[in-house]
């Protein structure tokens, strides 16, 4: 790693960008330092918001952990817009750090998991009974994200209280229902890593169930996960292939993307999210996933030339 203003004497430049309460990035994003510095690509690790950053100065700006982005996100996606070499790119990070890009996607025939969208000033009356999960439309590691089950009056006064937080801080509020698979089979987190035919699969993790409960208000820049490998199935693969195959501008640009599944009520994988701004890509999880992050970055590199 070197700071932004040494020379690399002729290596790739490459940014790897966090927050500031990451300074030193995500463990799991620096497994790919010591393959990319063996490629000869200089790595930077660079604050987003840093104002002294010249960010024209790189050959590659790479979204890596700018975990603070969603409370600030008209601020973030501006920011993207004035980043050359950028990746993912500057329109996709705007259309995708709005969750309603899910309904784009059932749209397009990708399996989704329903989703109501409450706007501001708008009423919402909660369903008769039946376990949901409240959130707002721009969030990241599941900060303001809670679970309730409807059919006790406590939860529905709680849930409502949620959906009007939201909606008076001026955010979307998306109302879902729990598929409680979730409990058994966990959510497998698909990841793609850009190569020469376009982004490939390179491995699968396990994410277990995360919510409880209804939210309390944490103010932690993400909730820990309990993560583990895991194999992705035929039916899981087709469904993330889809799901790639309609992201707007084509796939081909992407450096990385996570497809994040859950079985719905009939067992079929439904997507939850689709991450292709700053998901962790548990490198640590699969072996030689480091080295395709690094190829990934090179991949890109190439293109720029």
């Amino acid at each position: 790693m070197t700071n932004h203003h040494q020379s690399t004497r002729g290596r790739p430049r490459v940014a790897f960008v966090t927050c500031a309460e990451l300074p030193d990035l995500d463990p799991d994003d620096r497994l790919a330092l010591g393959p990319l510095a063996a490629r000869g690509v200089a790595v930077e690790i660079v604050v987003w918001d840093d104002p002294a950053v010249d960010w024209s100065g790189y050959d590659l700006v790479v979204l890596r952990s700018p975990w603070d982005y969603a409370r600030r996100r008209d601020e973030f996606v501006a920011w993207a817009r004035t980043v050359p070499a950028l990746v993912n790119p500057a329109d996709v990070v705007a259309w995708n750090t709005d969750k309603r890009y899910l309904s784009e996607l059932a749209a397009a025939g990708v399996p989704t998991v329903p989703t109501q969208w409450v706007e501001p000033g708008r009423a919402w009356t909660p369903p008769a009974g039946g376990e949901y999960v409240i959130k707002p439309a721009v969030s990241a590691g599941s900060r303001d994200t809670g679970r309730y089950d409807l059919t006790g009056p406590e939860h529905r006064e709680l849930a409502v209280a949620h959906v009007r937080r939201l909606c008076d801080a001026g955010r979307v509020a998306m109302v879902q229902p729990y598929l409680d698979a979730v409990d058994t089979a966990g959510e497998t987190a698909l990841l793609f890593l850009a190569g020469p035919g376009g982004p490939a699969f390179s491995h699968a993790i396990r994410k277990g169930p995360m919510l409880t409960g209804p939210d309390l208000g944490e103010v932690a820049l993400y909730k820990e996960e309990r993560i583990d490998a895991r194999s992705a199935t035929t039916e899981q693969r087709a469904v993330a292939e889809k799901v790639l195959a309609v992201v707007p501008g084509g796939p081909d640009r992407l450096l990385y993307a996570r497809v994040d599944l859950i079985p719905g009520p009939d067992g079929e994988p439904v997507l939850v999210e689709l991450e292709l701004t700053e998901p962790s890509l548990f490198v640590g999880y699969a072996d030689g996933a480091p080295e395709r992050l690094a190829d990934a970055v090179l991949t890109h590199l190439a293109r720029r030339r």
